[in-house]
């Protein structure tokens, strides 16, 4: 720490001698540090539909320094969730560093840290790639390792993103796996549960996205938009188990279906009988206290914390 105060110092008085000296303060105040290199940082804030040509005729942005940082942060967020959490087997420690190294983990400290905002993309729409933030980000990671080595990227992560802008513990008990929940919820009451692929299409920037929509007991439910197929599944799923939660009718019309698709067919044949001797259906819908333990267990379902 001493060895990177004083190296700060001597970066502090080179600076003063430098014209471009505003770009080098601003990642200062992101990073903690200043840049050796800055062009290496400059090019993480390419997006690949703003990229510029090099002297040698190739395209440059941030998409090679996205596929560094990318390997980069699985490292390091690694290392660091091995030491805090010891004694954690590797279920456990591989799923906190995937929330942590997430797109919307990674969008959301890119924006806390301004990084977001100094994005270059050729286009003043603001309906672009919601992924932006979080890939310039990974680029960061990988101009850092290029510039400052490994020990930089770590430092930076435990000293200027977790603790700050993500909470460890708090992260590690977070159940993000919303698919896996409604699937549960499904399974424990016998219904049956589809996701299915609806839409998929190119936005502006020729990423692909996609359009998911889940079925239960053949009720269109929720959907969910995403650029990944497994994105817009975990969208649709999370969107279905709040309406789960939230609404007594759609849980109500749930289980008459499947009380429908259960009925012998020997009830079919004989429907007009069982209504002439019992003034209500046979086909019941489930209701008061078996209601509230179903809604009960769609409310841990989609916000248990364990």
């Amino acid at each position: 720490m001493l060895n990177k105060k004083f190296g700060n110092l001597i970066d502090r008085v080179r600076l003063l001698f430098r014209k471009d000296r505003e770009s080098y303060l601003c990642f200062y105040r992101m990073l903690g540090f200043y840049p050796h290199d800055i062009h290496i940082y400059e090019q993480a804030l390419l997006h690949k539909s703003s990229s510029v040509k090099s002297d040698q005729g190739r395209l440059v942005n941030n998409e090679r320094l996205e596929f560094l940082g990318d390997a980069i942060l699985d490292a390091v967020v690694g290392d660091i969730v091995y030491q805090k959490f010891e004694g954690k087997r590797e279920g456990f420690l591989t799923n906190t560093r995937s929330k942590i190294v997430s797109r919307e983990s990674l969008n959301h400290v890119a924006e806390q840290i301004g990084l977001s905002k100094l994005v270059k993309f050729n286009t003043r729409h603001s309906c672009h790639n919601n992924y932006m933030g979080g890939n310039a980000f990974e680029a960061l990671v990988g101009a850092i390792y290029l510039d400052r080595g490994y020990a930089y990227c770590k430092d930076f992560m435990e000293h200027r993103i977790i603790g700050t802008y993500i909470d460890l513990n708090k992260v590690s008990r977070k159940e993000v796996n919303f698919k896996s929940k409604l699937i549960e919820w499904s399974q424990k009451n016998k219904v049956l549960l589809t996701f299915e692929l609806i839409e998929q299409s190119l936005d502006e920037f020729n990423s692909p996205v996609f359009v998911t929509e889940v079925i239960v007991e053949g009720i269109r439910a929720c959907k969910g938009k995403g650029y990944s197929k497994k994105e817009s599944q975990q969208i649709a799923a999370h969107e279905t188990l709040n309406k789960i939660k939230k609404s007594s009718p759609f849980v109500e019309s749930i289980f008459a279906a499947k009380a429908l698709r259960e009925e012998p067919k020997e009830m079919v044949v004989s429907e007009e009988l069982s209504k002439q001797e019992s003034p209500e259906p046979e086909v019941a819908i489930q209701r008061s206290e078996d209601l509230e333990e179903i809604i009960k267990a769609a409310e841990e379902a989609a916000y248990s914390t364990t």
